[in-house]
């Protein structure tokens, strides 16, 4: 075979992995939809099946966002329940999410992680609780630990709202970078520029404190 024909060989056999990538792609995208679209006639219904599914599908992520950002197991777990809380109640009003319930359980989450900031903040300017588990009795540990988080927490503040949303949906909740951009209504290459500005400030917030 001729140096030309193995060329054309391969981008054609690259073309076609593309391509598969692609339909692959948009196949789990028309899945999720699809998925979507019945919890979320479900959801209308306030069928008791349908919203524990919902619950045990976005509970862990809702948790994970709010734990990026606020690092107390206790506050976390009430932030993500009354993000499930205020799901039924809106739900109820007729003013539940109409089209994306992930987009509207992240947007909820994020709101209620920004409230709690600004009523600490109001009250006092106490550190934060590291949430740390009692198992750890290492008085040092603990204290450099406890260090660690708060200077990551105060440097996450000094973020932007949308960086620290951008964050805390790739790192903390594991979204992909198509989700991050659906749930934030951006395209995928505005989050990318997001994504890489907030790193950049957060690592200059940090920088000569860790």
């Amino acid at each position: 075979m001729s140096s030309a024909g193995v060329c054309n060989y391969q981008i054609s056999t690259s073309g076609i992995l593309h391509l598969l990538v692609e339909i692959y792609q948009v196949k789990n995208r028309i899945n999720f939809m699809e998925a979507e679209k019945t919890l979320l006639t479900g959801l209308r219904d306030l069928d008791p099946q349908t919203i524990t599914k919902i619950h045990e599908k976005y509970f862990p992520r809702v948790y994970r966002y709010a734990y990026y950002r606020v690092g107390d197991e206790t506050v976390c777990e009430d932030l993500s329940s009354e993000t499930f809380i205020r799901l039924l109640e809106a739900t109820h009003k007729g003013r539940g999410p109409k089209s994306s319930l992930r987009g509207w359980l992240m947007g909820t989450i994020s709101n209620l992680v920004n409230d709690y900031y600004r009523q600490v903040y109001n009250k006092s300017n106490e550190p934060l609780q590291d949430g740390l588990r009692a198992q750890n009795s290492d008085p040092v540990l603990l204290s450099e630990e406890r260090t660690r988080k708060e200077i990551l927490r105060l440097g996450l503040k000094e973020l932007t709202t949308d960086q620290q949303h951008v964050l805390a949906l790739r790192f903390g909740s594991g979204c992909s970078l198509a989700e991050t951009a659906e749930i934030m209504g951006k395209k995928q290459n505005a989050i990318k520029q997001l994504q890489f500005r907030a790193l950049a400030a957060l690592r200059k917030n940090l920088e000569g404190e860790i």
